[in-house]
C-alpha cells in the first residue's frame, strides 16, 4: 500500500502517496479523502501512479501538495491537476 496517513496527526493531516500507487490504492485513497474532506494529499513521494488513483484525485478534488513524483503525471497530467 502506498497511501499513508498518520493516524496520530488528527483531522486535516495530509494523506501521502509514496512509491508506486497501484490500482488497489484508489479505493483506500477515496475513503481517506471522504473521511476527512479537509485533508490534503502530498504526492511528492509518488514514483508511479495508476490512472485510477489519479481519477480519484480528479473526482474528489482534494488540495494537492507539491510536485508529483511520477514523471508521466507531472509532464502530461499536471495541467489538469486536481485541487
Amino acid at each position: 500500500m502506498a497511501v499513508v496517513r498518520r493516524t496520530d496527526a488528527g483531522s486535516g493531516a495530509p494523506i501521502r502517496l509514496e512509491g508506486v500507487c497501484p490500482v488497489e490504492d484508489a479505493e483506500t485513497l477515496a475513503l481517506l479523502i471522504l473521511e476527512d474532506r479537509a485533508a490534503s494529499v502530498d504526492w511528492t513521494a509518488c514514483t508511479r501512479m495508476h490512472t485510477a488513483v489519479y481519477q480519484v484525485l480528479l473526482r474528489l478534488q482534494p488540495s494537492v501538495r507539491g510536485t508529483c513524483g511520477d514523471p508521466f503525471v507531472e509532464r502530461w497530467l499536471t495541467p489538469f491537476r486536481p485541487g
